[in-house]
């Protein structure tokens, strides 16, 4: 799976404080003196919405991360592989290894989800929120099930962050496959008709299509690209079911 570094960004900006404010501390202390001076000075000068610093979200993506991997008492060694593989395509190795040794810190703490929820639902525009919780459903399945706690922690924070019910739903049918997934994927049920299937696609395919986030850069377009083709499968699988022409 690509990651965008641009999804990090969020695209809109990041408010510093509010409840993270305490972890963005302790992170202050163990990026280093030249690492964490660099990042308070950017604060000091002040940022435009255009030039959130990635840094800073990252930290919130960890708590959500420590969330879903702890909702069903077990901390994977693939769901960590998973976490580690996420930063690596952000940051070097020695930002990786300093933020998975904060992310264990993180682990041991329970942050107001609410809270950090509502902070990033105030700065990532509405497609990096969808790509967001496509992430959080590819650390799920990271260990190759997607445990119903882990649904039920994801389902909060979608909620949290504004996503609507029919999105979260195609999202997750992306991960966790029934008989009707392709279905939910495409937002509609077994029993609309051909034309409707039609009409589902074609909305779906200009939701879900890469364009819609090229200003967020190539990285995040190619997570994009995921859910598109989860689009199409989905609609040509119905079409050979239904014998659609």
């Amino acid at each position: 799976m690509a990651f965008g570094k641009k999804l990090l960004w969020g695209g809109l900006g990041w408010v510093m404080g509010g409840p993270i404010g305490a972890i963005l501390g302790y992170a202050f202390a163990s990026m280093g003196e030249n690492q964490s001076a660099q990042w308070t000075g950017s604060q000091r000068h002040g940022r435009t919405q255009s030039q959130t610093q990635s840094a800073d979200f990252i930290i919130t993506i960890l708590v959500l991360f420590a969330k879903v991997m702890k909702a069903d008492g077990q901390l994977l060694k693939s769901e960590l592989d998973f976490i580690k593989q996420f930063l690596l395509q952000q940051f070097g190795v020695q930002q990786t290894n300093k933020f998975m040794g904060l992310f264990k810190d993180i682990l041991k703490q329970d942050y107001p989800l609410k809270d950090v929820c509502k902070q990033i639902q105030r700065s990532m525009d509405h497609p990096s929120r969808l790509e967001l919780i496509h992430v959080l459903f590819g650390l799920s399945a990271a260990d190759g099930h997607v445990h119903p706690e882990e649904v039920r922690v994801i389902h909060t924070i979608a909620n949290y962050l504004n996503i609507n019910h029919r999105d979260y739903e195609s999202i997750k049918a992306m991960f966790a496959k029934d008989e009707s997934a392709n279905y939910k994927i495409l937002e509609i049920t077994k029993s609309v008709s051909n034309p409707e299937v039609k009409k589902a696609y074609r909305k779906m395919a200009n939701k879900y299509h890469p364009d819609k986030v090229a200003h967020l850069g190539n990285d995040l377009q190619k997570l994009a690209e995921e859910k598109f083709k989860s689009v199409n499968d989905a609609y040509h699988q119905i079409k050979k079911d239904r014998g659609m022409s």
